[in-house]
């Protein structure tokens, strides 16, 4: 049995949501050939397929981080950031996003969690976000079940994700990982199989 799920960021409209997921599905295809799992986030939205069961599981595993350059350890700027991540964090929803002054924020938790589950998730996140970002003018923490982002640099973070033929390193990245470790768990499973077989045998 083959479990998947799919999520759009929650600020976009149906029409934009299936252009990503479209995007997504055939860029899985491309990069994670012949495997029974694989996941791909991009910028509007994240698909993710595996046969082990994952849905309504918490999974706090890093799977990307992107710090900015250091901003000097501005302290207003860094106590801006701060309140925003704070709250993001007493927000409600799957879906949350922030601001003050240049300072943007944004959260989600992929839909098969709990409130509780989602919760935990972004605690961990936003948690590594501040203390492994640091004073950098932006930050990207995707764990397995949810992600935090911020940006002091004044880059929009809720800007209608566009879609080329070229695509950025990280997403290329992500998904050869995820797609290079389904690989190797199948090949784990492939030979202790054969292992049993040959011990049978042995008798």
């Amino acid at each position: 049995m083959i479990n998947g799920l799919y999520q759009c960021r929650g600020d976009l409209s149906m029409p934009d949501c299936a252009t990503c997921l479209g995007h997504s599905v055939s860029q899985l295809t491309e990069l994670c050939p012949q495997t029974c799992g694989g996941a791909l986030q991009l910028q509007g939205c994240f698909v993710k397929y595996d046969n082990s069961s994952f849905l309504g599981s918490e999974d706090k595993t890093v799977v990307m981080k992107k710090c900015g350059p250091s901003n000097g350890f501005d302290l207003d700027e860094m106590g801006r950031r701060d309140a925003v991540l704070g709250g993001l964090m007493g927000g409600n929803g799957l879906y949350r996003v922030g601001g003050s002054e240049d300072v943007q924020g944004m959260a989600q938790c992929v839909g098969d969690l709990s409130m509780a589950q989602c919760q935990d998730c972004l605690y961990e996140a936003i948690g590594r976000l501040k203390k492994e970002c640091g004073g950098g003018v932006y930050g990207d923490m995707f764990l397995g079940k949810c992600y935090a982002r911020y940006t002091t640099s004044g880059v929009h973070l809720y800007a209608k994700p566009t879609h080329h033929d070229s695509h950025s390193e990280s997403e290329k990245t992500f998904a050869l990982i995820v797609g290079l470790l389904a690989a190797v768990a199948l090949l784990i499973i492939f030979l202790t199989f054969m292992r049993r077989i040959f011990a049978r045998n042995g008798k």
